[in-house]
């Protein structure tokens, strides 16, 4: 019911203010998420007190930059079992099977949002067997080995800029799974313990 009161001009001016932080948000809202998922995974191949790194050039996601030594998206079967992919895409890019690895485990799961999407990386680190090879080339990239002590001046993704910071640091002493969370300055991990 109308009173025939005008509204005063801070009236007016605050009712602007909300309907112009409303149309914002309501527009930010609508290119931030609508349940669009990349599940990709990676793995850290060790050998002694060196690292094989990937110099990842031509791809969709991330290029001219290090990646772990293997890694990429999820396959339709794979959906349940991050293992099975990082091992399919270890193979399909470097030729190296579970057979030449050991002490084989996840350690890091990390959430990213970009791009209107979420994008959840699993890193798996290795070590490579003594009696491997330790030449490998890639279709995705130069393979690089660098000692441990190199790693944190190389450019790297964002994630897993933090991810290898943190097993530097921490992870590298721990058989721990480390959950991370991207808040655009960091990735802020804890340790998920089984419960």
């Amino acid at each position: 019911m109308k009173t025939g009161i005008m509204p005063t001009q801070d009236e007016t001016i605050l009712r602007s203010k909300r309907k112009s932080i409303y149309l914002r948000l309501h527009d930010e809202w609508e290119n931030v998420m609508d349940g669009k998922l990349r599940n990709m995974t990676g793995i850290y191949i060790r050998k002694g007190d060196r690292m094989l790194m990937l110099y990842r050039q031509g791809g969709r996601v991330v290029s001219e930059v290090w990646v772990p030594s293997a890694g990429g998206h999820f396959e339709e079967a794979e959906y349940c079992d991050a293992r099975a992919c990082v091992l399919r895409e270890l193979n399909e890019e470097l030729g190296i099977t579970e057979e030449q690895l050991e002490n084989l485990h996840l350690r890091y799961v990390t959430l990213r949002q970009r791009n209107g999407e979420i994008r959840q990386n699993y890193y798996f680190f290795a070590d490579l067997k003594a009696d491997a090879g330790e030449t490998f080339s890639s279709n995705e990239g130069v393979c690089r080995w660098f000692a441990l002590s190199e790693l944190p001046s190389l450019e790297m993704p964002f994630t897993a800029r933090f991810v290898m910071e943190h097993y530097l640091k921490t992870g590298y002493a721990t058989l721990d799974i480390y959950g991370g969370i991207a808040d655009g300055e960091k990735v802020v991990f804890t340790k998920m313990p089984e419960f």
